[in-house]
């Protein structure tokens, strides 16, 4: 019989879960950046497998509560997407040391009675530079949380030890028909995807010069009758000085955008893709 079920990657800020989805189902689906919240939705990536399906959901990191309206939306999201779940993958990172914010995701999860797997990231590096693996164990498994049912040591970067943490989703899930048609690897509309796509881009070049008041708009994504796909897009962000950092010195920045973005897009669809990408300011963007 096929198992199926709808798994929470959690975790706090930049541990790697949005990159660890992307690993599992195989191809791109959330977008990931050095810069912290950069997700702000839950991502859904869809992995098929002979034993059923998962269905994952990536969230935003937690935060400390006492942070902006943005910090405390994209906590809300987080744990709504806790919700009528089948199980959770609790994704910790051994080089940084146990914090605020990681009490709050633990606590977060002790009020949640689904099978919880622990994923200690970036197995790839020595154990000298992971040197919080056993107190990421303690913090779990030293209050005998029998809600949590397996430790797994993976890398979302390089891909390592990514069937042991399926299988140990697959142990715990229950049975059923999958949930989404074969192949499918992601529910998020292309527009969506564009957009993240874009922001993505954004975070990747511009670091901490920005706020997070930067919000993309896509407007038009066709394919035309030659083949080639067109999009018009807009960023918006709040303020007009933070405007004119985007667009760079005689339109250099918002060119990189473009380009970054454009390359992407033309390996993934395989054709050409024409960009009209500009930047507007919009006072509600947050």
């Amino acid at each position: 019989m096929l198992k199926s079920g709808i798994v929470t990657i959690v975790g706090r800020s930049n541990v790697g879960k949005s990159t660890l989805l992307n690993a599992l189902v195989g191809t791109k689906v959330a977008i990931t950046s050095p810069k912290p919240q950069t997700t702000r939705d839950a991502i859904r990536g869809i992995l098929h497998d002979a034993r059923g399906q998962i269905v994952f959901l990536d969230t935003p990191g937690v935060f400390e509560e006492h942070g902006s309206a943005l910090t405390k939306q994209l906590n809300a999201v987080a744990r709504k997407a806790l919700s009528g779940v089948d199980a959770v993958v609790y994704v910790v990172d051994p080089t940084r040391d146990i914090g605020t914010e990681e009490h709050r995701v633990h606590a977060l999860l002790r009020h949640t009675t689904q099978p919880k797997i622990l994923a200690r990231n970036k197995a790839d590096l020595p154990e000298r530079e992971r040197p919080h693996l056993a107190q990421y164990h303690d913090l779990v498994f030293g209050d005998g949380d029998p809600t949590f049912v397996a430790e797994v040591d993976v890398s979302a970067l390089a891909g390592q030890n990514l069937p042991a943490l399926v299988s140990a989703i697959f142990d715990v899930l229950p049975e059923g028909e999958p949930l989404y048609p074969d192949q499918q690897l992601t529910d998020v509309p292309q527009k969506f995807w564009i957009a993240e796509l874009i922001r993505e881009k954004v975070f990747l070049q511009m670091h901490q010069e920005i706020p997070y008041t930067v919000h993309v708009v896509v407007d038009e994504a066709v394919r035309r009758p030659d083949g080639t796909f067109f999009i018009q897009a807009r960023i918006l962000t709040t303020e007009d000085r933070y405007r004119k950092m985007l667009i760079g010195s005689g339109g250099r920045r918002i060119k990189e955008f473009g380009q970054m973005t454009r390359k992407e897009l033309e390996t993934v669809m395989a054709r050409k893709v024409f960009l009209d990408l500009r930047v507007e300011t919009e006072k509600w963007v947050g």
